[in-house]
């Protein structure tokens, strides 16, 4: 499936040093976004920031979300991962995409201008009707619990 993002350039970097986001292969399911920041930035281990990625995007389509979700070469390698887990755009907003940045390794991180720290996906969305119910079909789970199916 395609469609077409509008998005606004918030940092005049893109286009001219930096690369427009896009897709590395054809099965690639994000799009790279960059630390649109005017210095390099060091996190110390525990240490969290909110970094622009200089871009704003309008999904316009509600039955379509976008994840911000983090690289896994940054979090495996350097302990650089997402502070809110993923971030999640909805359809109506049209504000500049901020990336909730996080180390959680032990040693400090730098950050630089325009290195890719997340990924952008979109993805689609299905809205529920709550429906109130004294019971529930039976499963073969049933009520088991978190964990409930082994530790393998």
């Amino acid at each position: 499936m395609k469609r077409t993002l509008e998005v606004k350039l918030l940092d005049p970097r893109y286009g001219d040093t930096w690369p427009m986001p896009a897709y590395a292969t054809d099965a690639s399911a994000g799009l790279d976004l960059r630390a649109a920041l005017d210095a390099p930035l060091t996190l110390q281990p525990g240490d969290a920031s909110l970094i622009p990625s200089g871009l704003a995007i309008h999904l316009a389509d509600p039955a379509l979300c976008a994840l911000v979700l983090p690289r896994s070469g940054l979090g495996h390698r350097h302990g650089i991962v997402l502070g809110n887990g993923t971030g999640l755009i909805d359809a109506d907003y049209q504000g500049p995409l901020l990336i909730s940045t996080w180390n959680r390794g032990r040693e400090a991180f730098t950050i630089e201008p325009g290195d890719r720290i997340a990924q952008l996906v979109i993805v689609p969305i299905v809205r529920a009707t709550l429906q109130v119910v004294d019971t529930f079909e039976e499963s073969a789970r049933g009520s088991g619990g978190f964990g409930h199916t082994g530790v393998r």
